[in-house]
């Protein structure tokens, strides 16, 4: 099985109109595929549908995963690509480098640099706090990129919230690593205000209980974020839908009173 992949800290900086007001590192974890990873949720499926056209059931072992995420993000963004649109390259990277890893973008589309982590006890530590709850889809015709609002400021909270992230993760340090994580998600949405309050179509809004995408996410984040064992959370990918990545003091117990809760698995190899 593919594997996917979630995106821990520095989102949106993989796109050089984000970074060139900021060089920073995205941060992404490779994610064994034990749940149903869904369409439009933000875990990168678009790059891992285009993946299954070339290596339907796994990825190629004989080829070293930051060259295998360069070929996969070059097939990806082809220049004949129709829609114009070039996915960042966090996903390529977050599917196919197993373990921790983050990469420092400064401008371009490829990061300068890639660095891994692959320590036992860090990536344990790291899925013993770490669980998804699974929320509407993005839905068909939602965009979160518009309204968007970067500025060299908002573009550094979210650098210094990416890089405090990795010093907390590497020292175990749970307080830290949850105040980075939420800090980095605040960051993203104060330039990328569509992430919980998407636009829709409104010919796109006919849910039955008359709610638009944005009450969705904003109330299911409400629901959770104020639950015991809860120290902080994000919407993985673009947002506007799909899942919310918390981070929680323990993820066993927590997902034994909320069955509807998903451990994570990192890919070790």
């Amino acid at each position: 099985m593919l594997p996917t992949r979630l995106d821990i800290a520095g989102t949106w900086i993989d796109q050089p109109y984000v970074s060139q007001h900021g060089a920073g590192w995205a941060l992404t974890i490779s994610l064994e595929p034990t749940f149903e990873v869904r369409e439009r949720c933000g875990l990168s499926t678009s790059t891992r549908n285009v993946i299954k056209e070339v290596w339907p059931e796994r990825l190629p072992e004989d080829i070293k995963p930051e060259v295998l995420a360069r070929l996969v993000f070059c097939y990806e963004n082809n220049p004949e690509r129709a829609d114009g649109i070039i996915s960042g390259a966090q996903d390529a990277i977050g599917i196919c480098v197993p373990g921790l890893c983050r990469h420092y973008y400064d401008g371009r589309y490829w990061p300068e640099r890639i660095e891994r982590c692959m320590d036992e006890v860090i990536l344990t530590w790291m899925e013993s706090h770490l669980c998804m709850i699974p929320m509407e889809p993005r839905r068909p015709g939602c965009s979160v990129v518009e309204g968007k609002d970067i500025t060299p400021e908002k573009v550094h909270a979210l650098t210094e919230a990416a890089e405090a992230c990795w010093q907390a993760i590497m020292a175990k340090d749970l307080q830290a690593f949850a105040a980075a994580y939420r800090a980095s998600f605040d960051a993203q949405v104060a330039m990328f205000p569509g992430m919980i309050h998407p636009t829709i179509k409104a010919d796109e809004c006919q849910m039955e209980d008359e709610k638009c995408q944005d009450h969705v996410v904003a109330d299911t984040i409400a629901r959770w974020s104020c639950l015991p064992g809860v120290l902080a959370w994000k919407m993985p990918g673009a947002g506007g839908g799909g899942y919310l990545a918390l981070v929680v003091e323990d993820c066993d117990s927590f997902c034994q009173v909320h069955p509807e809760a998903i451990p994570l698995h990192i890919r070790r190899k």
